[in-house]
């Protein structure tokens, strides 16, 4: 069994209701954030969670919000907390150009589905339901809203995990031409940013705000879809995937930073790991130096490969050692596909 978190757009006539639940969101944390620095500034106490739940017990009715979401917002300040290291939050902000994006946390089995609707806090949420939540059981979630002011809800469920019968072991090599290259030659192209560029850019200097805002959730949402049809077809083809261990964030300090936030490798990577991991089979990041300057066929770094930056234009290329032909990306792949089948070979040494 695995669980998987899925993600729904609520229906339009609700968003009055959830902004008020939000706003009275955003007041609980901001006290909940006084009170906190408050103890450690005069008593030096860190307050946990359930130091808070006393002085928010009895406030849900007069603001209208579940007894259960009073519990979740001082358990996540309390996580938060830790996370960042700091005695004092940022502030909640329900109004102004800086306004923070609505949260409404649920607590496990406070939201329910019930005559084809989510049933939360003693009110009924129309949801457009792709994925039949009426087989589920809900755990934590959550209610959303993005830039644009549409509301999503957020459940987190159990499911049947299925294993892939896939046997096949692909390498896949990161690149700003295209997204991602697989040993088997299927690409993920690159640019859908640069598809809408010009769009933006109208949209932008006529300062239609609402419309350069559909603009960028265009774009992230067909990013996102092209991502979710690549590692799905991989997934249920591979019994290993091995991905290079490029790192974009001192990419983006480079020229080439538009083309690296647009190919999207950080999702690239989490989608497929959390994809193999529900289908069964290996992934891993494996050292991809060299991988694109030595040839796959004879393992050396001939003279004739790609080097360096002044390399990047090259797409093909032949090895003057073996005679081989090679495609740039598809090379690079092969090659990261080699060593993480060396690196199962060989298992994990002892530390």
């Amino acid at each position: 069994m695995q669980t998987k978190t899925l993600k729904l757009r609520i229906k339009d006539k609700h968003r009055t209701e959830l902004d008020r639940q939000a706003r009275q969101v955003n007041f609980v944390w901001n006290y909940i954030n006084e009170l906190s620095s408050r103890s450690i500034r005069e008593r030096g106490v860190f307050l946990s969670a359930y130091d808070i739940h006393p002085y928010t017990k009895g406030a849900a009715k007069e603001l209208g919000l579940h007894s259960q979401t009073l519990q979740c917002i001082a358990s996540e300040y309390v996580t938060r907390r830790k996370q960042f290291k700091k005695r004092q939050l940022n502030w909640r902000k329900s109004g102004g150009t800086r306004r923070s994006l609505g949260w409404i946390p649920v607590n496990t089995a406070a939201a329910t589905f019930k005559n084809g609707q989510v049933f939360f806090n003693g009110q009924y949420y129309g949801v457009w339901d792709s994925y039949g939540l009426s087989q589920y059981r809900f755990r934590t979630a959550s209610f959303s809203e993005d830039a644009r002011g549409r509301w999503y809800f957020n459940v987190v469920v159990t499911i049947q995990a299925k294993q892939s019968n896939g046997t096949t072991l692909v390498g896949i090599d990161l690149g700003c031409k295209d997204a991602a290259t697989a040993s088997n030659g299927t690409q993920l192209t690159n640019g859908e940013y640069h598809k809408l560029q010009q769009q933006l850019g109208v949209a932008q200097r006529a300062r239609k705000k609402h419309r350069v805002k559909a603009i960028h959730a265009k774009i992230a949402n067909r990013r996102k879809d092209n991502i979710h049809k690549f590692t799905r077809n991989l997934v249920n083809i591979s019994g290993a995937i091995f991905v290079g261990n490029v790192k974009p964030l001192a990419m983006v300090k480079t020229n080439m930073a538009k083309s690296v936030l647009d190919a999207g490798w950080g999702s690239i990577k989490t989608i497929l790991e959390y994809k193999c991991a529900h289908a069964g089979i290996v992934f891993a990041e494996i050292n991809e130096a060299f991988s694109t300057q030595t040839c796959s066929c004879c393992g050396v770094i001939p003279d004739s490969s790609p080097k360096g930056r002044a390399g990047l234009g090259i797409r093909q290329w032949t090895c003057s050692e073996c005679g081989a032909e090679h495609h740039r990306d598809i090379n690079a792949a092969l090659n990261i596909a080699a060593a993480g089948h060396r690196r199962l070979a060989e298992g994990i040494p002892l530390l």
